[in-house]
């Protein structure tokens, strides 16, 4: 069995002798089926939601940019939306809304508060800023498109298509991040 004693060091730490499924919790006895995949992946996005929608008040404080803080605003009150549409998924789904611990959002958002916490010239942090919450919307992409495939398979079209509502979202807020990186927060940081 490979353990992370197998792996490169990485930034002059020890890799431990532990399995990676200990370490990285990815086999999970409760999931046995795609089913269950289905879930506790609708258990991971509805845990970053929830994070995203404490992250963002802090962003929202910490940009300078009207735009960018618009954006922010806006992202939020539509975070605030997609959580209801995800707790509509899990009753569709005969399910009870609950979250399960999303160690990749975790660390989008540590390393957010982070780099945010390190830059003293406010347009560079706007450009920080602007960068995790594109960070965060590639990863809510990721994951709604995955539960989208998985609820096709699974015949429910009811959920893909609540689902694909948030992921379509989640799309433009990304090309409306970019068109902003790109035309104005960018260039300004440079």
């Amino acid at each position: 069995m490979l353990t992370l004693a197998d792996l490169p060091r990485r930034n002059g730490h020890e890799a431990m002798s532990r399995s990676l499924e200990e370490v990285m919790g990815l086999f999970t006895s409760d999931i046995k089926s795609l089913d269950d995949l289905f879930v506790h992946t609708l258990q991971d996005i509805y845990y970053a939601e929830n994070q995203i929608t404490k992250a963002l008040p802090k962003m929202i404080d910490k940009a300078t940019d009207p735009q960018l803080k618009q954006g922010f605003e806006m992202h939020l009150r539509e975070t605030e939306n997609q959580i209801k549409r995800l707790e509509q998924v899990f009753q569709m789904h005969g399910q009870q809304a609950k979250a399960v611990d999303c160690p990749a959002i975790d660390g989008i958002i540590k390393e957010a508060n982070e780099t945010a916490g390190e830059i003293a010239d406010k347009e560079v942090l706007d450009a920080a800023l602007l960068a995790s919450a594109q960070a965060v919307e590639h990863y809510e992409i990721t994951r709604y498109g995955t539960l989208i495939a998985w609820a096709k398979r699974l015949g429910r079209n009811d959920c893909a298509s609540v689902l694909q509502q948030t992921l379509d979202e989640e799309k433009a807020t990304d090309q409306k991040l970019t068109a902003m990186a790109e035309s104005k927060v960018n260039q300004k940081a440079a």
